[in-house]
């Protein structure tokens, strides 16, 4: 298959919620024999070795890597964001029309229950019909794989037919025929199910005498839970982004910010999997108060060079080097 155009080739980084999309590496060998090659995973998959060993990963690695240079897939490891362990991969392979893809995806048993697949298969989707510009995507199921079926279901992928594969038994040494489940969904579908909504958030970097910034931890129960933030908000109809963040940090921290200390510094624009964000940063040196951890879980001041070394959501991570180069 020839190359498709370069600027639908797989990107290098996504940052979901709670996982994190790159390209699978050298590094993740003793992972993925442990999780692929799991009973659980192989009976499902026919084209997963049964054992797994360390060579049938290179081999995908270097399959991986050739597909993804040369635009004939996209395919990602899911890692986990804290210490980048991959717990397993998603992809998508092009058929020679460049305008249909093929899903494939497997996750480690011990990820399982979390929605992991169905966050990771959401934001795949808007990668297939946004940036490889497909028209059409497919995916394949066995009969008995209700959690497979489920992920593909909540994802708005029909069952439009059956196709007919050579799979592992109920034993690795048996083959069996069975009529797999074929589903799928286009791109006008995808975009009436799924319509692109734009989220406004306002943040707050603020800025003590000694130069240190300070970020909050989101609480138990809250979306991205233990991760840090710039405190803020959402803003609501009919208020401006500065009125909505001096009600923010007023409810979120207890101190009272005139708008005239609020300063436009940046913004933040992300794409979720359900929303996009548009959050834009303000930089405050003066307030009336001592902030307190009213609705989060802990309040900390951090030098700007040391931001980054706190978990934080994917739309705050940009603004990180750019406070720490102003500052």
């Amino acid at each position: 298959m020839a190359p498709i155009a370069a600027e639908f080739r797989c990107p290098a980084l996504i940052e979901t919620e709670r996982l994190r999309l790159r390209p699978p590496a050298a590094k993740d060998v003793a992972a993925i024999v442990a999780l692929a090659g799991a009973w659980e995973i192989a009976r499902f998959i026919a084209n997963i070795p049964h054992p797994y060993s360390a060579r049938d990963a290179h081999t995908w690695l270097a399959a991986v890597a050739e597909g993804n240079a040369r635009g004939s897939q996209c395919t990602l490891a899911l890692a986990d964001p804290a210490d980048d362990a991959l717990i397993g991969a998603v992809g998508i392979l092009m058929k020679p029309d460049r305008k249909t893809g093929t899903f494939g995806y497997w996750l480690g048993r011990p990820h399982w229950g979390r929605g992991l697949m169905t966050e990771a298969v959401a934001r795949m989707l808007r990668v297939g019909f946004e940036e490889l510009d497909l028209a059409r995507i497919e995916a394949t199921h066995h009969p008995e794989n209700h959690a497979s079926a489920r992920v593909l279901e909540k994802a708005g992928l029909a069952a439009v037919g059956t196709e007919p594969q050579k799979v592992r038994g109920r034993n690795a040494s048996s083959v069996e025929t069975v009529q797999l489940v074929l589903r799928a969904i286009d791109r006008d579908a995808w975009r009436a199910r799924s319509p692109l909504r734009t989220v406004l958030v306002a943040a707050a970097a603020l800025v003590d005498a000694d130069g240190r910034v300070l970020i909050a931890q989101r609480p138990p129960g809250k979306a991205m839970a233990g991760l840090w933030e710039f405190p803020g908000g959402k803003v609501q109809p009919g208020e401006t982004p500065e009125r909505a963040l001096r009600r923010e940090l007023k409810e979120e921290l207890g101190i009272d910010v005139s708008e005239s200390c609020l300063g436009a510094f940046t913004f933040a624009s992300h794409a979720y999997a359900d929303f996009h964000l548009l959050m834009p940063l303000y930089l405050c040196r003066k307030w009336q108060g001592t902030p307190a951890a009213r609705e989060h879980t802990a309040l900390k001041w951090v030098r700007p060079e040391k931001l980054a070394d706190y978990a934080m959501p994917p739309a705050d991570k940009p603004l990180v080097a750019m406070l720490r180069d102003f500052l």
